[in-house]
């Protein structure tokens, strides 16, 4: 029920925050690389996601379209809240919503659980408004998964990527203390936390190679 209460809260908070930039985009779509981990460096240290373009193909084209034109450089993680997400991916450190990409369907019946360390788009109460923002779970957050298409909150949140190597970075980032910020009465870091640099990669570092991960809980 807690979990349930907490969704529906994320959700009617990304509506009044619309990403109604889109149709005024000046950033030009390119072909995405051909990556499948990308290192995110953040001024609290750095961790490597591994994408699921199997799973998720448009959702992934889209998060490498804008790490490729350095998108994500220099924006902050604009509302943590610890034991649910921390969020990102749309805001200049002086609150400055960036212009987007057109938004993008939604593939959250891809079935890919919003497990713990997953990341998925978020978006507003359109179920295929998302562009640039993504959040990374820190909970099992099950009341996000896809139930159906008859609403918005049943087609839930898309997972397009899973966290490899840095969850201490997660850790870090999602104890920081929060409060009011910007446009937002709470959630956001009193001292911010930026995203430093998204870099694609073709492969795992060593150290994740090594572990063989295991593929990310779909139910």
């Amino acid at each position: 029920m807690f979990r349930a209460l907490i969704a529906s809260v994320l959700l009617v908070t990304l509506a009044a925050e619309a990403q109604d930039a889109a149709d005024d985009s000046n950033i030009p779509a390119s072909e995405p690389a051909q990556a499948s981990f990308v290192n995110i460096e953040t001024s609290l240290g750095s961790f490597v996601i591994e994408l699921m373009p199997d799973k998720a193909p448009n959702s992934v084209a889209n998060f490498l379209n804008y790490v490729d034109s350095g998108f994500y450089d220099g924006t902050i993680f604009h509302r943590i809240i610890g034991s649910f997400v921390i969020q990102g991916g749309g805001f200049a450190p002086d609150f400055t919503k960036k212009p987007t990409l057109q938004p993008i369907t939604n593939e959250a019946d891809n079935m890919v659980s919003n497990g713990v360390g997953t990341l998925a788009m978020a978006r507003t109460a359109d179920p295929h408004s998302a562009t640039s923002q993504f959040y990374i779970n820190v909970a099992d957050n099950i009341a996000l998964n896809h139930t159906g298409k008859t609403n918005s909150r049943a087609w839930g949140y898309a997972v397009f990527a899973r966290v490899v190597s840095g969850m201490e970075v997660i850790e870090a980032i999602r104890t920081v203390p929060t409060g009011a910020g910007g446009p937002f009465p709470r959630d956001v870091p009193l001292a911010p936390v930026t995203l430093i640099k998204a870099t694609p990669m073709s492969a795992p570092p060593p150290a994740v190679a090594e572990t063989d991960p295991q593929p990310a809980a779909e139910g």
